[in-house]
């Protein structure tokens, strides 16, 4: 049974910074891109950002040059680091690995 649990999100203030991570189980991580996906109230999921199995990153313009997505295959963990934080960053963060997904964390941003 494939798992995916995200921990990490909470409240900070605009310009902060936070760590998400990913613990996943069940699924051979390291043949695995992971994902980074958003929700805010009312509108829509969006990718966040994207490392491959081998380490390639990708990320969404508006979170270029702030986040930072990084996996230990050692450990079965995918992290995101969110630094300069804005309000419309607020959102319930989920990993995802092919079709899987994890419960998602709440990141809220405080101005």
């Amino acid at each position: 049974q494939v798992q995916l649990v995200e921990s990490g999100g909470g409240l900070v203030q605009a310009g902060g910074s936070l760590g998400l991570s990913c613990a996943a189980s069940g699924l051979s991580f390291s043949n695995y891109g992971m994902n980074w996906y958003r929700q805010a109230p009312g509108k829509e999921r969006e990718l966040v950002g994207r490392i491959g199995s081998g380490g390639s990153t990708y990320y969404v313009n508006s979170v270029k040059g702030r986040f930072t997505i990084s996996r230990d295959n050692a450990k079965n963990m995918a992290y995101l680091q969110m630094n300069s934080l804005k309000p419309e960053d607020t959102a319930v963060y989920y990993c995802t690995a092919a079709t899987y997904w994890g419960q998602g964390t709440q990141v809220t941003v405080s101005s």
